[in-house]
């Protein structure tokens, strides 16, 4: 079987077993970019054959002096392009960042890289994490590996993409709502995001700071163990990290017996607007999931007709707040040949930024007004509060519960771009 066909558990076996070495998988993992990476891009920047190749030497070699092997040594792993990596271009998708190299390398970046995985490259996104099908790239979209005229989702399309297409054997996303979990359901792999302060944020470039969350993309549930594993643990330099013991995600990722689960299905979640065959396939699921021993119970969740609107308040009312940075003074794209420092205010956000991330910066300036604020941005806050409550309640009942991720299967490229509710 060809390397890049293997799971991370299963590549990571047969590196640490000594039947292959660091340099095999980066070839292999290198002619398959160079074969499907044209037609899918899932990337904005490749890491070059020449830097790729001496990182595997390096460990080849090292492997004799060091006293053990890292669960991701040597593995292939593409990073959403809105985390910092020192030295390597962080464009968040944008023309605004069309030239950034961070100086720092963001939390996570610095956990992966202390156990010497292949950094295969950046992978493309909606530009600032702001869409779900990352069509809202300034670099062009990327496509469904499985039907390359649909979307991959958003906006981790690239990673998801990338680790579909098997050009990575895994992959960092970024979650704000839905965007690591949405884009796994589009390419049919695994998409996990972490309870938020799991996960250290920094280094992540800010969307809506409230909600943002950084989380691994598999091909499985262990798989997505093995990186959550490297990634969680308190940062002092994240203020919302949390300060918790964690335990290995591994041993909760073997199968176990599910008899004494009660599995909750929120009524609200299969409602008007769920595409037939979705619904089709969750309940299979969910009758698969009774048939082996799990309680299914219908619950409610009264709040969730609010949710859409709540978040659209505050994702976008934080992202006014955190891309006010983005001005042409201190780094970054700028405007050139104005007249005033008004005039270069103006011309550079018009010109970096694009129309999807313009309009929610234009939505959250709005809400956090002046005689607005109250109205929009605290009530959506109350609100928040009681789709929390809702949550808090029904797990007072159940263990876990199932739901559809998307209401429809991937959509065609093109399709929705001129209609942003339903996007």
């Amino acid at each position: 079987m060809a390397l890049f066909k293997l799971t991370l558990k299963e590549l990571q076996e047969k590196f640490t077993g000594g039947e292959v070495t660091a340099g095999e998988i980066a070839r292999a993992y290198l002619l398959r970019v160079s074969q499907v990476e044209p037609s899918i891009k899932a990337y904005i920047s490749v890491t070059t054959k020449e830097v790729l190749l001496g990182k595997a030497q390096g460990i080849d070699v090292g492997l004799k002096a060091w006293r053990k092997t890292e669960p991701l040594m040597a593995m292939p792993i593409g990073i959403k392009d809105n985390i910092c990596t020192k030295g390597m271009r962080t464009t968040c998708g944008s023309r605004m960042l069309d030239n950034f190299v961070p100086p720092y390398d963001a939390t996570v970046m610095n956990k992966l890289n202390a156990q010497k995985p292949l950094i295969i490259g950046k992978t493309n996104l909606d530009e600032f994490a702001m869409g779900s099908s990352t069509e809202h790239s300034a670099f062009g979209p990327s496509r469904n590996p499985w039907n390359q005229k649909h979307i991959p989702g958003g906006s981790s399309g690239g990673s998801a993409a990338a680790v579909a297409a098997e050009e990575c054997v895994a992959a960092l996303g970024s979650d704000t709502g839905g965007s690591i979990r949405q884009p796994a359901a589009c390419c049919g792999v695994v998409g996990f995001k972490p309870t938020y302060g799991r996960v250290s944020r920094y280094g992540l470039v800010a969307f809506a700071s409230s909600l943002d969350q950084i989380g691994p993309i598999t091909k499985t549930v262990t798989d997505a163990a093995i990186m959550l594993n490297a990634l969680v643990g308190y940062d002092p330099l994240d203020s919302t990290s949390a300060d918790r013991d964690f335990p290995d995600f591994t041993k909760s990722a073997k199968k176990k017996d599910i008899k004494k689960l009660t599995i909750g299905v929120p009524e609200e979640y299969f409602a008007e607007g769920l595409d037939s065959e979705v619904a089709e396939k969750v309940q299979d699921a969910i009758a698969v999931l009774e048939k082996i021993g799990g309680k299914i119970q219908a619950v409610t969740l009264p709040s969730t007709a609010r949710a859409i609107a709540t978040y659209y308040l505050i994702a976008t009312a934080e992202a006014s707040s955190n891309l006010a940075r983005y001005d042409g003074v201190k780094y970054g794209f700028r405007a050139k040949e104005c007249k005033s420092l008004a005039e270069m205010y103006h011309s550079t956000r018009s010109h970096g930024f694009g129309p999807e991330v313009k309009r929610r910066i234009m939505l959250g300036t709005y809400a956090l007004s002046a005689g607005y604020y109250d109205a929009y941005y605290a009530k959506a806050q109350a609100v928040r509060t009681m789709i929390q409550r809702d949550f808090d309640e029904v797990f007072k009942e159940v263990d876990l519960l199932v739901s559809p991720v998307m209401p429809t299967p991937a959509f065609q490229l093109g399709e929705r771009l001129e209609d942003p509710l339903q996007m």
